[in-house]
């Protein structure tokens, strides 16, 4: 880490607006507990109400509020990512199977120490870190909008891709995460098991050390190791964040092998899984693709609706792949 181009700590969100589809992403700061300054991308959007667009206004406070906090892969900076992300969010907003409304979301693209416009170097203890920080804005912000002591409930879901999956389950398992902030779901796109596992299978020749060397290894990045954490917790006192694995069918960096081991890996666990297959979609092109952006966008609906207690009989291990 890292892998950036040349240009990517010069990156405007306004260089990229007019792709955006008229979603509005602003850029906010925040400080890591190490005083580490970094940057986020910002904006929210309605949930829909089933055939008819959200309401602009409404008489009381929504039941609940949705956060998808986003961590991005090892390649460029948030920016260029926005376009992507932003026709997802207007897939979920323009959903005619999914009644949500008045509710809204917020979506939070959090860039790492050292990528974009943050400061410092990335490595994985400063990288849990901001993942805490992230999930510390969100809670300051829920309660500046809706007050300490409102009746709109925070969902916070997690949304990692790549090496961003990683961190993801890092915040879940061992994460410090502020009272009543729960992490409810976690989207994993083209997660791998560990950086150990990805060792051996960039390097699978037993002739060549590098695979050997995982002792050594600075960044661990452990998916495996953290489910069951995550598994451990939920038994002990906290409910386990639903899990929806979303694959690339020809990823030519992460096999698919690595994404089956980790879905059967909820399974055996009793954690709560889905997972779907963006089709002739290679590693950075799960959501660039319109399958993908659309499995997306069902996957944050699918999850808040979770976490809202509906689909409370849906069976551990439910494959939707290719179900729009």
């Amino acid at each position: 880490m890292p892998g950036l181009p040349p240009s990517s700590r010069r990156e405007r969100i306004a260089d990229w607006a007019s792709l955006c589809g008229g979603v509005q992403w602003t850029e906010e700061k925040t400080v890591a507990e190490d005083g580490t300054e970094l940057a986020l991308a910002i904006t929210t959007v309605p949930l829909p109400r089933a055939r008819r667009p959200a309401a602009a206004k409404r008489e009381k406070p929504p039941a609940a509020h949705v956060y998808v906090l986003y961590f991005q892969g090892n390649a460029s900076s948030i920016p260029p990512r926005l376009p992507d992300l932003s026709w997802v969010l207007r897939a979920v907003s323009d959903s005619k199977s999914h009644a949500l409304a008045p509710m809204e979301l917020t979506f939070v693209c959090l860039s790492y120490r050292g990528y974009w416009t943050s400061r410092g170097r990335p490595a994985e203890p400063g990288l849990r870190l901001d993942a805490e920080a992230g999930v510390r804005w969100i809670a300051e912000r829920h309660e500046h909008q809706f007050g300490k002591d409102g009746t709109t409930v925070p969902i916070l879901l997690v949304w990692g891709q790549s090496i961003g999956s990683g961190v993801a389950t890092n915040l879940a398992a061992t994460g410090r995460v502020p009272a009543g902030m729960p992490i409810q779901g976690l989207l994993l796109e083209t997660p791998f098991v560990s950086v150990r596992a990805m060792l051996e299978t960039l390097y699978p020749q037993k002739w060549l050390p590098y695979k050997y060397l995982w002792p050594f290894l600075r960044n661990h990045l452990d998916s495996w190791g953290n489910l069951g954490l995550i598994a451990r917790a939920a038994q002990e006192k906290v409910a386990a964040p639903t899990v929806y694995i979303l694959e690339a069918e020809r990823d030519e960096l992460v096999p698919q092998e690595q994404s089956e081991r980790l879905f059967q890996r909820c399974v055996a666990l009793g954690v709560p899984v889905e997972r779907a297959v963006v089709p002739v979609a290679y590693h950075q092109q799960a959501i660039a693709r319109g399958d993908g952006k659309k499995l997306a966008a069902q996957a944050i609906l699918r999850l808040t609706e979770r976490a809202l207690g509906r689909n409370s009989n849906s069976n551990s291990g439910r494959d939707v792949s290719g179900s729009p």
